[in-house]
């Protein structure tokens, strides 16, 4: 007889370990590694969901398959992007929206428009890049771990953070430097 077949639950918290990036840089962190496995969150049941309600954009944005293609597209072309310096693909996510100026009782605003909204969140990730790129692009780093995946924007005052967490992949590091001194000393 066989096993009845059930569908993986869907995810309610974020199982990444670092979130709260800029949302270029958040996006591309929706790929991680654990136990030198891979991860995709993207790739799992209610995954865009978490991302979308990590950053503040879940009920702005349908949560469906639609969305998440173009989520992955933008995914792509960031990489693309920061990895290569090829820039068609984000270029082409950027001409999916615009920005409106408008004028409100608070002063001067802008207002995100999208050619359909399942492209928002996208758009919005990519928009993020360009102002990180305006902003500071030597801030614009990879973990300097050889196992991470994962990328920051160093808000250190001397600018010269390293690591993704100085908890997890720092302290890694400093562990396997102390590791390999102390086996060093005792050949």
């Amino acid at each position: 007889m066989p096993k009845p077949t059930s569908k993986p639950t869907p995810l309610t918290e974020d199982p990444r370990p670092l979130i709260g990036e800029p949302l270029a840089l958040d996006l591309l962190n929706t790929w991680w590694m654990r136990d030198g496995v891979l991860q995709d969150l993207l790739a799992l049941p209610g995954g865009l969901a978490v991302w979308l309600a990590s950053n503040g954009l879940d009920g702005r944005f349908p949560a469906d398959t639609t969305t998440l293609a173009h989520v992955r597209s933008t995914r792509a072309a960031l990489k693309l992007a920061l990895d290569e310096g090829r820039t068609g693909d984000l270029d082409a996510v950027l001409g999916r929206g615009r920005i409106r100026a408008t004028l409100t009782a608070e002063g001067p605003g802008e207002i995100p428009e999208f050619d359909n909204p399942r492209w928002g969140p996208g758009w919005l990730a990519a928009r993020s890049y360009l102002e990180l790129l305006s902003t500071a692009p030597d801030r614009i780093r990879h973990c300097a771990h050889e196992a991470c995946v994962l990328r920051f924007f160093d808000t250190s005052r001397n600018g010269t953070r390293r690591w993704c967490s100085m908890a997890a992949c720092g302290n890694r590091a400093k562990a396997s430097r102390h590791y390999a001194r102390a086996n060093t000393r005792s050949e």
